[in-house]
């Protein structure tokens, strides 16, 4: 055991001598691993970092929310002229389904609107990201306040002229007042500020809370009537924690098709999206991504591990004599590839290092400059993946030209290095 202990270390020592004499090639071999490992493991971070910033934007929604409305919020094979002719999901039938569904925990009604202006005496926020629901929607995605509070139900229901706002909002109006019970101004009329949501840092899905208003449905509904064709209504269902989904989604389709008095051979004139089938997408998209990533990137890869190798070979052939001279001593033929084997491993294993370094300088750079909008993380996983990475591509790039040296005949060796 000491033996084979002792030959890998004076294995190990040649291979660095080795390199330090050839500096030169040394950088050239080290350059090219080092970029393929960055272009694989800079690629895959940035993936996961998508991926793990798409999953805690999603993270306030229950995996089985549904949304209920004319428009689909993934791909159908409905034609776009089917569509719109579909109705919007009526207040009328959201009062039905809250009424009808058994496993429903809570049902919510919501309508996308435009951006809207908000004023407070001269200062003026534009083109705010403006929520109508109904006060059933802090049950379904939980909000915490810095201040006050959201609209009751009997706010709700009658269409209040009160207001919530985001933090940012808040400040860019009022800056260090008291927002709690101001006037501000929202469509030309006077709301009431009732609430000011904690600050949460910005989302992947459009904007974040803090820069946004949310106003009871039935106002909107009031001011702008139910078939207004710029505004899209959606019913929110959150089922029960125990609640069977298809089950429920079953039900959903079942009441709504009555409803709407639908034949059998009738298509549904509406859609039922599930947070969970969006998340499933997602991932569909995160693992085509990825498979993207190792492709373009594995030819980087590909690239530094023939550098190695051309390397290795021209480095036999430069050595060949002092081979000759080491097998002419006693030197055995595992001696003579470790020694080889072991410096093509070394160069893959620095320029992986080398790689990873640069991947993490640039997560911190890119951390700094876009702030709380996107955490670009560069995890353990993907470290140790880039590790092994060089290594492999060390061993595979070295094993053919350690085998050629240690196959060599002394003589032959010898009189060819002369």
């Amino acid at each position: 055991m000491l033996i084979y202990l002792r030959v890998l270390k004076e294995s190990f020592s040649f291979a660095l001598n080795a390199l330090r004499k050839n500096k030169l090639r040394t950088f050239l071999s080290l350059l090219g691993v080092t970029v393929g490992i960055f272009s694989i493991i800079a690629v895959l971070a940035a993936v996961d970092s998508l991926d793990r910033n798409i999953k805690e934007s999603l993270s306030s929604l229950d995996s089985n929310t549904m949304y209920l409305s004319r428009i689909s919020f993934a791909p159908t094979d409905v034609p776009r002229w089917k569509r719109e002719q579909f109705e919007d999901i009526s207040y009328n039938e959201y009062k039905h389904l809250k009424s009808s569904l058994s496993d429903a925990k809570h049902v919510a009604f919501q309508l996308f609107v435009r951006r809207e202006n908000i004023r407070y005496e001269a200062e003026l926020v534009s083109s705010v990201n403006t929520v109508v629901v109904s006060h059933e929607f802090t049950d379904i995605q939980v909000l915490e306040f810095e201040k006050g509070r959201f609209y009751n139900e009997s706010e709700s229901n009658s269409g209040k002229a009160v207001v919530v706002i985001g933090s940012s909002i808040a400040k860019s109006l009022f800056g260090d007042l008291e927002p709690i019970g101001k006037k501000v101004r929202i469509y030309g009329q006077k709301f009431t500020v009732i609430g000011v949501v904690k600050k949460e840092g910005s989302g992947l899905f459009g904007d974040s809370n803090d820069v946004s208003i949310f106003l009871p449905a039935n106002y909107v509904r009031n001011r702008f009537g139910d078939n207004n064709p710029n505004i899209i209504n959606v019913v929110i269902i959150k089922p029960e924690e125990d609640a069977d989904i298809e089950g429920l989604e079953a039900e959903v389709v079942q009441i709504l098709r009555g409803k709407r008095g639908l034949k059998p051979d009738d298509i549904n004139t509406f859609f039922i999206s599930v947070i969970s089938g969006l998340k499933d997408a997602i991932d569909g998209i995160i693992s085509v991504l990825n498979g993207i990533g190792w492709a373009i990137s594995g030819f980087s890869l590909l690239v530094g591990g023939f550098g190695i190798a051309n390397i290795m070979f021209v480095s036999v052939k430069e050595r060949t004599n002092l081979i000759g001279i080491q097998k002419s001593l006693g030197a055995k033929n595992r001696f003579i590839l470790f020694q080889f084997l072991f410096e093509a491993v070394i160069l893959a294993i620095v320029g992986g290092l080398f790689g990873l370094l640069f991947v993490y300088i640039i997560a911190k750079i890119m951390n700094g400059v876009i702030g709380d909008d996107f955490n670009f993380v560069l995890s353990f996983g993907n470290m140790f993946l880039g590790f092994a990475l060089s290594t492999f591509i060390g061993l595979i790039s070295g094993i053919i030209p350690a085998i050629s040296a240690s196959k060599l005949d002394p003589v032959e060796a010898i009189r060819t290095g002369m």
